[in-house]
Parts: structure tokens; C-alpha cells; sequence
């Protein structure tokens, strides 16, 4: 609760600071002093928080449990490593820097109501106040027609979804006569259970596909994420969507798991079919960019069999495992357009030689894109190992983890693509800005963090325990 009032008013701050302040490097400074202090009060917060307790908040509309603070602080940490990264492409996108950043604070507030929600129609406000900001962010880049197109086409593909999330909770409004998620279980029983609860779920499922790019809805993804000023396509593809993945899972833990046998098979589909599109569509990609749009349909995929695993006996198992890949996931992907940003080429061919001119940028560019492909020792292949673990304890779904693990195998040929172009194929690649001290500084933070994910999860495990 605390958090979501915090970035409400610093939000509300960022917006007057940008009328205050003389140019844009203040605003930075300023964003970044913002988002640190954000990140103190999620610490605060959970620290505040009794592990096994749980608060219910707005006449029980939000409910504040361990884990939903434990990933708030997370995500906010996140959050700020991506805008120490990125200040300085996000002052080359425009002229309405603050309000970039103010947006970003929203879209926070938004993903912890999103953590925190126990009604239906919390879930559908945490939604809309975590899309509508990005809509504004993917036309930011007014200089660029594929910056209009991809707010455009992100808009419109947001509104249908959003209709048809609306369309679910009616139904299963209709069906339980509640819209409180934790009474769902009580109500609708497998032996006699509505079928307009069935359509709702059905719904529901759909709806919040399109927001984690899940196949066959994750039709707008490449264009929005390739389209998109890249200092903001890197915050859509990583706390944005751990944030929707998060309010997916929590609705089918809470509301849902017992009734696994009405829509674990479609989810299963679902999670089969966005990872062969994600993965096979990568392979042919000439940019990188677009390639790391398809890269994440792929993670969502992986993402997925944390939700599959809630009708497990050990739900818990992949609450962790989301909690876990989200952080793997957005630490390494932000990395990785870290470093693509500086580049003026975004083809595979604009790595060329990297590792000759740059061997910094390429050796943190490597460590990044195997934890992108799972490779062991990398924070990628724990999250990876946790979520698929996850599955094969509920012990009905090995086909589908097997299909996975040959799917990662596909992952890592577009994926050592970029490293053979650094390392093994001559060139002089083009910057964009020069590499300071600060950015070779904050990537080498992100790449130690990949790597202790990846060599010591107790350390992460233990923490969550707490």
C-alpha cells in the first residue's frame, strides 16, 4: 500500500520537476534519486511486512501478502538499474523527458496493484494504468512513423483485449455473483461448475495472453517492440511483463487451481504453441532487435509453466519460479539493449568485431545472451530449471517440458549469433555515444547479478523464505 501511494506522488513530483528543472540531465539525476528512493520504501515495506501475514486493504479489494512485496521490490529494483542504464537514450527520444519518467513511475503503480489485487475489478484497474502509459510510451518518438504505428497498433490491440477481459469478469461475475477472488474457489466446484464460469476463465485466459504476448495473441509484439523507442521497448519487455505475468499467476493460484482440469490443457497449448512461434520465428530475424522481440514470446512460453503449476501440491514452487525468472529475465534483457542501444547498426552485422574494439561491451553482451539461452551457470538457466521443475512435480505435463527443453535448444542458434558476430567475424561496429565509466560500471552490476542468480540461488530462495 505504501508503494503504490509513493509512486502515485512521485509520479505527480516527476511531472512539476520537469517544469523546474533547467535541462535534461537534472531530470535524470532527478528520476534516478526518485526510483532509488521508490526502492526504499518497497524495502521498507516488505521489511515491515510479517512473512506469513496477510493485510486486506479497501474493503478487501487489495490484499498485501510476502510475496506480492517481496516482488514490488524486485521489480522497483529493476526498475532502477533500467533507468540508470537507459537516462540518457530516454533524453534522445524527446522533448517531454520528465514526463517519460512520470509515465514509468504510473506504470509502477499499476504493477503493484497488479500484485496486489484480491477483485477482478482491481485487476482490470492495475491493467489499464499499466497500458495506457506505455501506449503514450511506444509513440514517444514522434521523428519516427514506426514509432506511431507501433503506439497505434499497441493501442488498438490493447483496447480488444481489454474488452475481452471485461467480457470474462461479466461472466464470471454472472456465474459466482462476486467479483472477489478468493471466494471464487468456494463457489465454483469442479463436479457442478457454470458453464458461463468456464467461458469467463476462457476469457480471462485470453485476454491476459495478449498482455504477455502468449501465441497465437502475440501478433503485435514485434512490430510494437521493434517500432518503439528502444530505451522504452526494454522496460515493455521486461518489468512490464513480469509484472502481467505475476497477475496472471495470482489469479489462477488463488481463484482457479482447483478447477486445473478445465483449462490446463488449453493453457498447455497455449504454452506449446508461443514456444515454437517465439523460438522459430527468431531464427529468421536479421535485426536484433526484432529478434529480442520475438526472444521474449519465447521467455513467455517458459513464463507460463509457473502458472501451469499452480493445481501442483506445491503451488509455492512456482510462485518462486515466476518471482525468480522475472528478475533473471529483466536483469539480462536490459543488459543486452544496454548495449544494442550504443550501436547504430541493429543487424547482426552491426556486432561484428565487437569483441575486438569493445571486449567490455561483448564480454557483458555474452553473459547476458547465455543467460537468454539457459546456459548453466547464468541466472537463465535456474529460472529456467525452477519454473520447468515446477511442472514436472504436478507430474501430468512432461510432453510439454520436454517440447521446452527442445525449444531452449533452438534459442541458443540466434542467441550465439550475436556472439559469433563479436568474437569471430572481422568489423568496426559504430557507436551512437561513447561507453562511460558509469555505463561500464552499472553493466558490470547487472552482469555480476546474472551470474550470482545463476551460482547462488539459495541466496534468492532463502530471502523469498523470509
Amino acid at each position: 500500500m505504501k508503494a503504490i501511494i509513493a509512486t502515485t506522488v512521485l509520479g505527480v513530483f516527476m511531472m512539476f520537476a520537469g517544469i523546474a528543472a533547467n535541462n535534461k540531465k537534472s531530470i535524470v539525476a532527478i528520476a534516478i534519486l526518485l526510483f532509488a528512493a521508490l526502492f526504499g520504501v518497497t524495502i521498507y515495506e516488505l521489511v515491515d511486512t510479517p512473512a506469513n501475514s496477510s493485510q486486506l486493504l479497501f474493503n478487501n479489494m487489495l490484499q498485501i501478502e510476502h510475496s506480492s512485496l517481496w516482488f514490488n521490490m524486485l521489480m522497483t529494483g529493476c526498475t532502477l538499474l533500467y533507468v540508470a542504464l537507459m537516462g540518457k537514450e530516454i533524453m534522445k527520444v524527446g522533448m517531454h523527458v520528465a514526463e517519460y519518467f512520470a509515465l514509468i513511475f504510473f506504470i509502477l503503480c499499476g504493477l503493484y496493484i497488479l500484485t496486489t489485487y484480491n477483485n477482478l475489478l482491481m485487476l482490470f484497474i492495475g491493467i489499464e494504468i499499466l497500458s495506457i502509459p506505455q501506449y503514450i510510451l511506444a509513440g514517444s518518438d514522434k521523428r519516427n512513423l514506426k514509432s506511431s504505428e507501433a503506439s497505434l497498433k499497441y493501442f488498438l490491440m490493447g483496447a480488444f483485449s481489454t474488452g475481452i477481459l471485461l467480457m470474462g469478469i461479466t461472466l464470471l461475475y454472472g456465474a459466482s455473483s462476486t467479483f472477489y477472488i478468493d471466494k471464487f474457489g468456494s463457489i465454483l466446484h469442479y463436479d457442478n461448475i457454470n458453464p458461463l464460469a468456464i467461458a469467463g476463465m476462457v476469457f480471462i485466459m485470453i485476454a491476459l495472453s495478449f498482455k504477455v504476448s502468449a501465441a497465437p495473441m502475440h501478433m503485435w509484439t514485434p512490430d510494437v517492440y521493434d517500432g518503439s523507442p528502444t530505451a522504452f521497448t526494454a522496460f515493455m519487455a521486461t518489468v512490464v511483463k513480469a509484472g502481467a505475468f505475476f497477475a496472471f499467476l495470482r489469479l489462477f493460484h488463488v481463484s482457479f487451481n482447483s478447477l486445473g482440469q478445465h483449462w490446463t490443457l488449453l493453457l498447455a497449448v497455449i504454452t506449446a504453441a508461443t514456444l515454437f512461434v517465439g523460438n522459430v520465428t527468431a531464427v529468421f530475424q536479421q535485426s536484433v532487435k526484432r529478434m529480442l522481440a520475438y526472444s521474449s514470446i519465447a521467455q513467455a512460453g517458459f513464463m507460463l509453466f509457473a502458472i501451469l503449476s499452480v493445481s501442483s501440491a506445491d503451488a509455492s514452487y512456482g510462485m518462486r519460479g515466476i518471482i525468480f525468472y522475472g528478475v533473471a529475465y529483466s536483469v539480462a534483457t536490459i543488459g543486452i539493449f544496454s548495449v544494442l542501444i550504443k550501436l547504430k547498426d541493429y543487424t547482426y552485422d552491426g556486432f561484428n568485431g565487437l569483441a575486438k574494439s569493445e571486449p567490455f561491451l561483448a564480454f557483458v553482451s555474452s553473459i547476458f545472451l547465455f543467460s537468454l539461452a539457459g546456459i548453466p551457470l547464468t541466472g537463465g538457466f535456474m529460472a529456467k530449471f525452477y519454473v520447468l521443475t515446477a511442472v514436472v512435480k504436478q507430474g501430468q505435463l512432461m510432453w510439454l517440458v520436454i517440447f521446452a527443453l527442445l525449444m531452449a535448444a533452438i534459442s541458443v542458434y540466434y542467441y550465439f549469433r550475436v556472439i559469433i558476430a563479436m568474437y569471430f567475424k572481422p568489423g568496426t561496429p559504430e557507436l551512437n555515444s561513447p561507453i562511460t565509466t558509469g555505463d561500464r560500471i552499472l553493466l558490470a552490476i547487472s552482469c555480476a547479478l546474472v551470474l550470482l542468480l545463476g551460482i547462488y540461488p539459495q541466496l534468492f530462495l532463502e530471502s523469498f523464505g523470509k
